[in-house]
């Protein structure tokens, strides 16, 4: 993978941070989005940290997605269980400043169960989507259904993990348009991170969504 310059949003959170870190290592270069800058610590020449908001700062959205070759995104609202509208209100700016920075690929972190995908969840997942989890699950369902409609000028990727963990990286894992899953899949944040970076070159998945599970 040759390397490439990468806006990374959703960054502090436990799989941006992995995001950004294996991006690093991998030796691309990265531009962080962050509300909150102390919560990332970065100690390298080719990671940038902009401070804004996706949702509420269009000029530095706009300058984070400026000479970028990828965005890759694991926004997310952490342990709340109230999503706040931030996917559904998300999807559309970041649409808008990608288009006019002319940047294409888009790899958009998801969950399994969202949409179509619930059509595979096992039965003990679905207790949990359907209860605790709704407001989640429908928060990210509206910005699918924007990123649908809006989106058709990206190269974008939908990415559905399964049941998080903080488990290692393995590089262990099954990655398809639909899998034979049962009882709590689990896959760790790390594994995801990895798997995220693979399709910054890899359009297999294009305008598509991809399970992975280990």
């Amino acid at each position: 993978m040759s390397a490439k310059n990468i806006l990374i949003l959703g960054g502090t959170g436990g799989t941006g941070r992995l995001v950004v870190s294996q991006a690093l290592q991998q030796g691309h270069a990265v531009t962080v989005l962050v509300r909150d800058p102390a919560r990332l610590s970065i100690a390298s020449n080719r990671a940038r940290v902009i401070v804004g908001s996706v949702t509420d700062d269009a000029a530095e959205l706009a300058q984070a997605t400026r000479d970028q070759d990828v965005v890759i995104s694991a926004l997310g609202v952490g342990n709340s269980l109230k999503s706040g509208g931030l996917i559904e209100h998300s999807i559309p700016a970041i649409v808008r400043a990608m288009e006019r920075q002319g940047v294409r690929r888009l790899i958009f972190t998801s969950a399994f169960g969202v949409r179509q995908t619930y059509r595979d969840v096992p039965l003990v997942p679905r207790v949990f989507i359907r209860t605790l989890l709704r407001d989640l699950y429908a928060d990210k369902g509206r910005g699918e259904d924007e990123l649908r409609r809006v989106g058709n000028g990206l190269d974008w990727t939908l990415v559905y993990p399964v049941t998080l963990t903080n488990g290692p990286r393995t590089g262990r894992y099954r990655a398809g348009e639909r899998l034979a899953l049962h009882g709590l899949p689990r896959i760790s944040r790390a594994d995801v991170a990895d798997f995220l970076l693979t399709q910054v070159d890899d359009m297999s998945y294009l305008r598509k969504g991809v399970l992975v599970s280990s």
